[in-house]
Formats: structure tokens, C-alpha cells, sequence
């Protein structure tokens, strides 16, 4: 028996494929509905930045009657739906929270559970997702108005008739200082680096309808360049400097919102702060000015807080692991869906999780792990939590053979059975201060 922790988006595709497969597994979610991010973390104005083609899963595609970019309210009852359609609901229980997952004898891993209960599973697959543990900046002073993290931000009366100040210019502030723009007295944007706008659509078709051929990559980077250059202009005209990384090294911004709010004065931008005092913000700049509310739009950890840290293997936002879910030195731990891809959730996890089925499959059969004969392939663990959906989907494509992984197993096979080291509970301080995943 397996276990999938969490039912967003991608724990769901996982747990389809688990049942086509006839792989035993149980599933938790830690809210009391489907949908993870979609239902419980996204304000209510929001809408997908990738249009619904990308984002929906192939096997079921969303209605006819979406947009072309879904908003929240309309992705959540689609992941409601999915869970329907797919008989998925029966094998997930609600409310059920975890606090520890440990590697115990015969390979298995002991899970602890919120409500006192603990099962042992023969492996657990990690979709607790990647928008949940929030990021907040450290500047001097206090800032004595309010403050709140964009996750916490729900709707546009949360802003109205306030001066507000949203500190990060990802896909969430850029959005926030939009509705700021709309509601509040005053729309601030403050950021440390400048960053690539990208449109939603061009020539009025959205960018993921648009299917090109595979390019190098110098003429990938020439085309970004003229779609910007067309539909975002110069960045001067923003009394934006030119970003100083390449398009992907960072996620990107995608608004058109944001260029219309800015050549209209409506928002305003600002650099990095520098200190807090009282309702004060300093820039480093010299200039200050007086704010009611800060929206700090900075991002999130990568976090699982129910893993001993020995576990956690990475820095920032992203694991060292090899097929993208594994460690070499353990079997049955499986961390799925922890990068930012670029493209949407629901046509890479319908690709992956097959795969993913067969690492499973594999690792049983054999008694390797498949991190091992992932290496043993030549494989290198990952080193960006940012990836290429394009890229993944040849990786899958072209190595990730079932036939190829079977013959390299079976040869690790024969040195030996694989055991997994042994953590006790009395070792590991539990992490009580989670949220929900």
C-alpha cells in the first residue's frame, strides 16, 4: 500500500494513474476539499497565467465554455469535477493531516498522523505542492500599518481606498498592484530586480496555442525577444532598466495588465526598501513615502516540515533528486510536482505520472531504488526547481524507457537486495508550526 499526501492538481493525476494501474494506495488531504492551491490559497480575482489547453489534463479536457484563461472559482470546480469523473473522492481522506513520515525496517515508511493515528506504508508519494510556505523579505524597523503575505490575499476590499505598497513583481503582485490600481488611493510596486513581461496572448491567440517547432536555443532566445519587443515594447518606456538574467533563469511575469496600469501612471514603481518606520517605507533609493498596507508578493519555500531535515536534500527552491522524485540511497519516497514548470499542471502530470507508476512498479519488483538505477544510467540529479515542460516531456520520451529501467535494475538487483537506512522517532523534533499542504 502506498500513500499520496495531498489531492491538489497533482496528487490527483498521480492517484488516477495509481488506480488504472491497479497499484494499491491510499490518499490525504490535510483541507476538507479538492483542488490544493485552487482552493484554498488563490485570490478570488485570480486567473491562470497559461490558458486552459495547457493547463487542463488531456484525458479530460476542461468545458467548452471556460475562457480562454479560467478563473479561480472555475479551476477549483474543475479539479472538483476531475475527482468525480475518475472515482478518485473514495480513496481520499479529508482532514487527515501528517506530521512525520520516517524509514523503518523492511524497506516501509511509518506515517504519524495529526488525529494520533499512524499506518505503514511501502511507500509515500510527496504532492504537498509548492505555494503554501510563505516567503517573507527582512528589512530594518517595523512597519506599524498592515502587512500580510499574498497569500493571505483574497479579494479586492482587502486593498480599497488604501495606499498600498505590494513588494515583489511576480505573477501574484503583479496582479495585486493591478487591483490596487482599480480600488485603493495608491499603487506602489517595489522591486529589487528588473523582470521579463511576457503577454498573455499574441496576435490574439494565447502564447500556449501556439505550437512552434523545436529551435536551438539562440533562435528560441531571438523570437522571445521580438514577441516582447511587439507587445511589451522597450522597457525603457516603463523607466524599467533591461533585465540582467536570461528569460528563464527566473519564473516569468505574465501580465498585460501591468504595462497598461504603469503607461497610465496608475501604478507606480519603486526600488527595493530599505528600512521600516512606522507607516514609513525608505527605499534605497532616499526617497520615502507613507503606506497603509504592504503585500509582500515574495514568494515560498520549498517546505516539507513532516520529513526529518536529512530528508530535505537541496537548497532554496529546489531537491537534488534524480527523475525529478528520487533519492538513490532510499526506495519509496517520491517527491512529485515540487518544481515551477513552465507550461500548466494538468499536461505534465498526465505525462509523468506514468512514469512515476513505473518507477514504483519497478522498485518493487526489483528491490532497487530507483534513484540508484537512475544514476547508474547516467542521469544527474536535478539542480533548478525551473524546467522547460518541452524538456521533460523528451527527457520521458527518449530515456525513460520501461524496457531500459527494467534491464538496469535487474542488474543492480543481483549485488543485492537494497535496504533503506532506519530513522527512530525519538530522534527527529517534530515540526508543529505547519500549515496546510
Amino acid at each position: 500500500m502506498y500513500l499520496i499526501i495531498g489531492a491538489g492538481p497533482v496528487g490527483l493525476g498521480v492517484a488516477k494513474t495509481f488506480l488504472e494501474r491497479k497499484i494499491p494506495y491510499e490518499q490525504v488531504e490535510a483541507d476538507d476539499e479538492v483542488g490544493g492551491n485552487w482552493y484554498h490559497g488563490v485570490y478570488r480575482t485570480a486567473h491562470i497565467v497559461a490558458c486552459k489547453q495547457v493547463m487542463e489534463y488531456p484525458a479530460y479536457p476542461m468545458p467548452e465554455a471556460y475562457p480562454d484563461f479560467p478563473s479561480q472559482q472555475q479551476l477549483s470546480d474543475y479539479f472538483i469535477d476531475y475527482s468525480h469523473q475518475f472515482n478518485l473522492r473514495e480513496h481520499i481522506q479529508f482532514g487527515k493531516k501528517v506530521i512525520m513520515v520516517l524509514p523503518v525496517e523492511g524497506n516501509q515508511w511509518q506515517v504519524h498522523f495529526a488525529d494520533g493515528s499512524e499506518k505503514k506504508y511501502q511507500g509515500v508519494l510527496i504532492c504537498n505542492g509548492h505555494h503554501w510556505a510563505r516567503r517573507f523579505p527582512s528589512y530594518p524597523g517595523t512597519f506599524t500599518g498592515e502587512y500580510f503575505h499574498a497569500k493571505d490575499y483574497k479579494e479586492p476590499t482587502q486593498l480599497q481606498g488604501k495606499r498600498v505598497l505590494v513588494i515583489g513583481a511576480g505573477n501574484s503582485g503583479s496582479d495585486i498592484v493591478c487591483e490596487s490600481a482599480r480600488v485603493g488611493t495608491l499603487a506602489h510596486l517595489s522591486m529589487r530586480r528588473s523582470i521579463w513581461i511576457f503577454p498573455k496572448t499574441f496576435m490574439g491567440k494565447p502564447l500556449g496555442q501556439m505550437h512552434l517547432p523545436k529551435l536551438p536555443r539562440f533562435i528560441e532566445s531571438t523570437l522571445l525577444r521580438i514577441l516582447i519587443r511587439l507587445t511589451f515594447g522597450s522597457h525603457s518606456l516603463y523607466n524599467l532598466p533591461d533585465p540582467d538574467y536570461e528569460f528563464f533563469e527566473r519564473h516569468p511575469t505574465v501580465s498585460e495588465e501591468l504595462p497598461y496600469y504603469l503607461r497610465h501612471g496608475k501604478v507606480m514603481l519603486k526600488p527595493d526598501v530599505e528600512r521600516f518606520e512606522g507607516k514609513t517605507v525608505h527605499f534605497t533609493d532616499g526617497a520615502q513615502e507613507d503606506y497603509d498596507l504592504i503585500v509582500t508578493a515574495t514568494g515560498y519555500h520549498l517546505s516539507f516540515p513532516f520529513l526529518p531535515q536529512s530528508l530535505i536534500r537541496g537548497e532554496q527552491n529546489h531537491l537534488h533528486v534524480y527523475g525529478y522524485a528520487s533519492y538513490e540511497d532510499y526506495q519509496g519516497l517520491y517527491f512529485v510536482g515540487w518544481q515551477q514548470v513552465r507550461g500548466g499542471v494538468g499536461t505534465m502530470i498526465e505525462k509523468y505520472a506514468p512514469l512515476l507508476a513505473d518507477f514504483v512498479e519497478i522498485e518493487a519488483k526489483y528491490n532497487v531504488a530507483i534513484g540508484a538505477v537512475l544514476k547508474a544510467l547516467g542521469e544527474k540529479p536535478t539542480t533548478t526547481h525551473l524546467e522547460g515542460s518541452r524538456i521533460v516531456f523528451d527527457w520521458i520520451k527518449k530515456k525513460m524507457k520501461r524496457q531500459r529501467l527494467e534491464r538496469k535494475a535487474q542488474q543492480l538487483a543481483k549485488r543485492g537486495a537494497h535496504v533503506n537506512p532506519v530513522m527512530e522517532m525519538g530522534d527527529i523534533a517534530l515540526q508543529r508550526d505547519m500549515e496546510v499542504y
